[in-house]
């Protein structure tokens, strides 16, 4: 059965089997004219009420009931860094994450793209820092939006992950730094690229990253914007800063195949 819980920088909010929905609906039908059809109208209301948290609740433990939200992770926390082309800089203001558990997790403060390549992805591609990107449990969902200051525009972008995901998160391959022991790939690589494009890699130390290319990713912008409709970190427009302005200087958009 579904177990939600929300989080916003806090202690987790359970919300087990709905029980901490407050599903429960008084009725305390009023006395006077029109009594009767009063109590009708409450009546119906209530059981619309109800029967849309039924619904509600059935159809998350259907989705998560086709999650492997028994596996057991071998680490306590896996990390997301996110990574721009060189000189092409984005920012992200806001990500909220879902994991198979059904704990859903709200992230203001968030470490900020870095990167160096040009061109194309690397195949060891540098990132941001990771002290406040991390989560505890896999990912089912991630959405997040950002600004992409060589576009002039915000983005949200939704990634929906799937069983090889979690398959290679949990699977030991053997630790270059200490022979004899095991890594994990439990930092995601996140790339935001010109035209609002998103890739997604694990890291693997000592080894290429491994693209994650069955990733379902949807982006959009402007009037298809919903949960970050006003959100932006350039309320006052988008400036080129730092190296960008000589750095695309007689170069051609997107700068590269991303």
């Amino acid at each position: 059965m579904v177990n939600i819980t929300l989080m916003a920088h806090g202690e987790p909010t359970s919300l087990k089997n709905g029980s901490a929905l407050n599903i429960r609906e008084s009725f305390k039908p009023r006395l006077g004219a029109g009594c009767l059809k009063y109590a009708v109208r409450e009546i119906m209301e209530t059981i619309t009420r109800i029967t849309s948290v039924l619904v509600l609740v059935g159809f998350a433990n259907a989705c998560v009931s086709e999650q492997p939200s028994s596996l057991k992770t071998p680490w306590d926390k896996w990390y997301f860094a996110f990574t721009t082309p060189k000189a092409l800089p984005a920012q992200v203001t806001l990500l909220k994450l879902l994991d198979v558990d059904g704990y859903a997790s709200t992230y203001r403060t968030i470490d900020q793209p870095q990167g160096i390549s040009v061109g194309k992805w690397s195949e060891r591609n540098s990132a941001g820092n990771t002290q406040f990107n991390k989560a505890d449990r896999l990912p089912q969902i991630m959405i997040f939006c950002w600004d992409s200051i060589i576009d002039k525009k915000t983005y949200q972008s939704t990634l929906f992950f799937s069983q090889n995901t979690w398959d290679k998160m949990i699977t030991p391959y053997p630790d270059v730094l200490e022979p004899g022991k095991n890594a994990y790939r439990q930092t995601m690589l996140i790339g935001l690229a010109p035209e609002g494009k998103v890739r997604v890699w694990l890291r693997q130390y000592g080894h290429s990253d491994i693209s994650l290319n069955d990733t379902k990713i949807t982006t959009v912008s402007g009037k298809n914007l919903d949960m970050c409709k006003g959100v932006t970190g350039h309320p006052n427009g988008y400036v080129y800063y730092g190296d960008t302005p000589d750095f695309i200087k007689d170069k051609t958009y997107p700068y590269g195949n991303w």
